[in-house]
C-alpha cells in the first residue's frame, strides 16, 4: 500500500503471547482485504513474553501496511484495543481477537455496513454462532450476557465476540475503564447512535491457549455492570452548539 494513499480502514488486533497465530491470521486479513479499501493492520503486543515480538518484527519487514505497538507490560485486552484505536489512521476501525477464533473473512462485511450505516451507526457487532469454547464457557458467557443485557438493555446479545468495527471519532468518546471492550453497544447507544449485527461463526483457535478471559474476576464484572448502569442512568442529551460569529 502506497504511503500517500489515505487509510480508510485500521484493524485492530490485541494480542498477549500468541506467537503461532500472527503470521496465519496476518495472512487471512490481507487476503479478505485486500483490494477493497486501503487499510493497515494494527497489532497491540501487550506485554507478550514468549516469540510474539519476533513473529511481529518478521512480518513487519514484509508487509509496510504492519504497525506494531507495545505495552511493557500486560494491562488487559480493553487498554490494548484502545492503544491500537488511538493510534489508528483510518476513521472505520476493525478489531478482532489475535488467537484465530474470529474468522477475518466476515471483516468486509462489518466494515461495509459501517460505512453504509454513515453518521448514523457508531457500532457494528459481530454475534457469534457455532461457538467453539468449552461448554462451561458457553454457559459463563450465556448467563453474563442475560444478566447484562436485563440490567443495560442494550439489545445485544453477544458482547464477548471480538470482531466489531466502530467508528474512530465514536469510540473515542467513550468513558475509558478496565472492561469497555465488554460493554461498547450500551454505551455507544448512551452516545445517540445506532449499533448493526453481523452473525459470524466461530472457530477453534490454531494454537496456544486463551490468555485474555470473559469475565476474569467475576466481582469485576459485576462491578463494572453497575458502573456502566450509572453512566447511562446520569446521561443527559448531548446539547447542539452552535458556533456564533
Amino acid at each position: 500500500m502506497s504511503t500517500e494513499t489515505p487509510v480508510a480502514v485500521s484493524i485492530v488486533v490485541p494480542v498477549r503471547n500468541e506467537a503461532g497465530n500472527i503470521t496465519p491470521l496476518i495472512t487471512e486479513i490481507a487476503a479478505a482485504l485486500d483490494g477493497l479499501w486501503p487499510y493497515e493492520i494494527i497489532y497491540v503486543n501487550d506485554g507478550s513474553t514468549d516469540d510474539t515480538a519476533q513473529r511481529l518484527s518478521e512480518e513487519m519487514a514484509r508487509r509496510p501496511n504492519l504497525r506494531v505497538l507495545r505495552h511493557e507490560k500486560s494491562s488487559g485486552q480493553s487498554a490494548a484495543v484502545r492503544s491500537g484505536i488511538r493510534a489508528a489512521h483510518g476513521g472505520m476501525v476493525a478489531t478482532l481477537d489475535g488467537d484465530g477464533q474470529n474468522n477475518p473473512a466476515f471483516l468486509p462485511e462489518l466494515i461495509a455496513a459501517l460505512e453504509k450505516g454513515g453518521a448514523r451507526v457508531g457500532l457494528v457487532a459481530g454475534q457469534r454462532v457455532g461457538r467453539k469454547d468449552t461448554g462451561f464457557k458457553k454457559l459463563q458467557s450465556r448467563i453474563a450476557n442475560k444478566i447484562r443485557n436485563a440490567v443495560l438493555k442494550d439489545g445485544t446479545r453477544d458482547t464477548g465476540c471480538g470482531l466489531k468495527a466502530v467508528r474512530r471519532d465514536v469510540f473515542l468518546m467513550m468513558p475509558y475503564f478496565d472492561g469497555l471492550h465488554r460493554f461498547l453497544p450500551a454505551l455507544v447507544r448512551r452516545e445517540g447512535y445506532d449499533i448493526a449485527y453481523i452473525d459470524v461463526i466461530d472457530r477453534p483457535r490454531h494454537s496456544g491457549v486463551s490468555n485474555y478471559g470473559f469475565f476474569d474476576r467475576l466481582w469485576i464484572g459485576i462491578m463494572d455492570l453497575a458502573g456502566v448502569w450509572w453512566l447511562i442512568r446520569r446521561k443527559k442529551p448531548t446539547p447542539v452548539a452552535i458556533e456564533v460569529t
